[in-house]
């Protein structure tokens, strides 16, 4: 069974960057999704509004919380998962999030200027060109990052997608 959702929407916050303990980028930023039609009983236009959140990883995190900011419509394709965790009242509770494959600027609106980035040699960091193998960089680097941080509670326990071929 296939799991491919394909969103368009404005981003609701900046993304937020952070690190595994084993050192992966993640980034998780907001998507609000607009639905307007017209009632063909009333001709009123009414519109609906959906949020989801959204999950990248590696160069892709990078890449998102270095190129995203609140209000770019962007286009995203990804599966979605759901997690759990126990809250504070040890009640279960369930989130469903979009694990982003591909995420591109929305060109129905504004124009957007690409930069392509330097290719890493295998072994250094995971991603298209520089697949490890693992869950996890080899030994590569991220420049300059902060501090490592936890991932946030449920995170970090599925692996990031692999990748078959080249992103050009």
């Amino acid at each position: 069974m296939d799991n491919t959702v394909t969103l368009v929407g404005n981003v609701t916050r900046d993304p937020e960057l952070r690190f595994t303990a084993t050192g992966q980028a993640t980034a998780t930023l907001g998507l609000a999704v607009n639905r307007v039609w017209t009632d063909r009983q009333s001709g009123e236009r009414k519109e609906a509004v959906s949020f989801f959140d959204v999950v990248c990883w590696r160069e892709m995190a990078e890449n998102a919380a270095e190129s995203l900011t609140k209000g770019s419509r962007i286009v995203v394709t990804g599966r979605l998962e759901q997690r759990s965790w126990d809250n504070q009242q040890g009640e279960k509770q369930y989130k469903i999030e979009v694990i982003a494959d591909e995420i591109g600027p929305s060109l129905r609106w504004a124009t957007a200027t690409v930069t392509r980035n330097e290719r890493r040699p295998a072994g250094e960091g995971g991603g298209p060109s520089g697949q490890s193998g693992g869950n996890g960089p080899s030994g590569g680097s991220y420049g300059n990052r902060p501090a490592q941080v936890p991932a946030p509670a449920g995170r970090g326990q599925s692996a990031p997608p692999q990748y078959d071929e080249e992103p050009f």
